[in-house]
């Protein structure tokens, strides 16, 4: 248990040091291990370019398993990829649960993310939900405000967990938060998700 619980923390703290480690190699890497061997694979990334990944002893990976709005209670931790609305509204189309674990690890907090042209990334704490013509909408808090979330038919839900190596096979879908240029034109991951019967929509 203990090795879990340190494990978890390695993988939240690893996402933290990414964030800041993306924003100098040009965003994450998201797509289809297409092929994998020994401590590699390559990735075709939702935009159609191939990418040669490598990993080592060092690389820490978080699986994504399906979910649904049932899971998401009051006070859960939730990370929310979502699309401003005209009235303030964040129309959400991908929710990941975070474990435990990651609660005071991960930042709450709001701002721009790089799935989609002008989407947003809210890490927040589940106030409220109540039923809306649009959908479910949460009232989510994090340190420097609150926002309403509209959880749609077509939102992605799933739940952090810890992942294995074992995981990066042909056919999984991942996302890479940190990793490193290589000479020879690979990545060196250093944190990443893999879906696990789920296709990373974050």
């Amino acid at each position: 248990m203990r090795q879990l619980i340190y494990g978890t923390l390695g993988i939240a703290f690893s996402f933290i040091v990414a964030t800041a480690a993306v924003a100098q190699q040009g965003g994450r890497i998201r797509g289809q291990i297409a092929q994998a061997s020994g401590d590699g694979f390559v990735v075709k990334t939702r935009e159609g370019a191939t990418v040669t990944a490598k990993i080592d002893d060092k690389t820490r990976v978080g699986a994504l398993v399906k979910a649904s709005l049932a899971d998401i209670k009051t006070d859960s931790f939730i990370g929310i990829a979502g699309m401003p609305a005209a009235d303030g509204r964040i129309v959400a189309f991908s929710i990941h649960i975070f474990m435990p674990a990651q609660r005071g690890v991960v930042p709450d907090r709001h701002g721009p993310w790089d799935a989609r042209p002008n989407s947003t990334m809210t890490n927040a704490y589940v106030g409220s939900a109540a039923k809306s013509a649009d959908g479910e909408v949460l009232t989510v808090k994090y340190k420097d405000g609150e926002k309403q979330v509209i959880v749609t038919p077509e939102t992605v839900i799933a739940a952090a967990a810890p992942g294995s190596k074992d995981e990066l096979k042909a056919g999984a879908g991942v996302v890479i938060f940190g990793y490193e240029k290589q000479g020879d034109g690979a990545v060196l991951v250093r944190s990443m998700y893999v879906g696990r019967g789920v296709t990373p929509a974050m």
